[in-house]
C-alpha cells in the first residue's frame, strides 16, 4: 500500500495535537482543535485530515468516538522535523541558571548533583546524572514525576521504576556513550515494559575535564522541546 507523504496542513494539525496532548494527557478531539486553532478548513475537513493521519500511523484512537492521541511515529516526527527548526524558548534564562551553578561549584561531584536537581525541577521529570569514572549516580525528581497522570496507574509506575533499575544496571557496563544527544521514544527503548516512556540523554563536561552523562526520563508524553532545550545547554 502506498503511503501518501504528509502535507504541510497535516504537519500543522499533527503538531497541535501533540502539543495539546502533552499539556492535557487526554485524547484530543476535532472539536477542541476547531475551537482553538484556525487551519482554514471546515470541521468536517479537519476530521478527514485526522482520519488520514490515523491511517498513516501518526495518530490512534484509544476508544470508539474518542479523540486521537499521538503514536511513537508522531513523537519521532515531532522531534526530528518540528524541533529541528524551532527557536529555543527561554534559553537565556536557563543558560544564566546553569552558568551561575557552574561558577559557584567547581567540584564535578557536587556540580553534577546540583545540575541533576536543577534539571529535574526545570523539566518536572526524573533526572539522572552519572559520573562514569566514579561510577556514581544521582537521581532527582521522583516526587514530581509521580504526579504525572500516567502514574496514577500503579502498574505503569512499577514499569517505570523497572526501566530506571534496568538503565542503572546497564549504564555501569556501557563504554560507548553517545557523543550527541540521544532520544528514545516508547518502543525505541531497549527494555521490556517501557513502551509508555521516553528518555533523552547526553554527555556533559565539567570544569575539571571530567565527563558525565545526564538523562531525563518521563512519560512518552513528555515536553520534548523543553527537555531538549535544557539538555542542550550542558553541551
Amino acid at each position: 500500500m502506498n503511503i501518501m507523504p504528509i502535507t504541510e496542513r497535516q504537519k500543522s494539525i499533527l503538531e497541535k495535537i501533540i502539543e495539546e496532548y502533552i499539556d492535557l494527557a487526554t485524547p484530543i478531539s476535532s472539536q477542541r482543535l476547531c475551537q482553538r486553532y484556525d487551519f482554514s478548513i471546515c470541521p468536517a475537513s479537519l476530521r478527514i485530515e485526522m482520519d488520514r493521519l490515523t491511517k498513516q500511523g501518526f495518530l490512534e484512537q484509544p476508544f470508539i468516538s474518542s479523540g486521537r492521541i499521538p503514536t511513537d511515529k508522531a513523537y519521532r516526527f515531532f522531534v526530528d522535523i518540528f524541533l529541528r527548526n524551532k527557536k529555543k524558548a527561554d534559553e537565556n534564562d536557563l543558560l544564566k541558571s546553569f552558568e551561575k551553578t557552574k561558577e559557584e561549584i567547581t567540584n564535578s561531584l557536587n556540580l553534577l548533583h546540583s545540575l541533576t536537581k536543577a534539571i529535574s525541577e526545570m523539566t518536572s521529570n526524573l533526572a539522572i546524572g552519572y559520573l562514569p569514572n566514579k561510577k556514581l549516580i544521582f537521581k532527582e525528581g521522583w516526587s514530581e514525576i509521580a504526579k504525572e497522570p500516567e502514574f496514577m496507574n500503579i502498574k505503569k509506575f512499577a514499569d517505570f521504576i523497572e526501566l530506571i533499575e534496568n538503565w542503572e544496571q546497564d549504564i555501569f557496563q556501557e563504554k560507548n556513550w553517545p557523543e550527541t544527544m540521544k532520544i528514545w521514544i516508547g518502543k525505541e527503548n531497549p527494555y521490556t515494559k517501557s513502551d509508555d516512556f521516553s528518555a533523552i540523554s547526553c554527555q556533559c563536561f565539567f570544569p575539571d575535564g571530567e565527563m558525565g552523562i545526564m538523562t531525563i526520563f518521563g512519560p512518552k508524553r513528555m515536553a520534548y522541546n523543553r527537555n531538549i532545550n535544557v539538555l542542550s545547554l550542558l553541551k
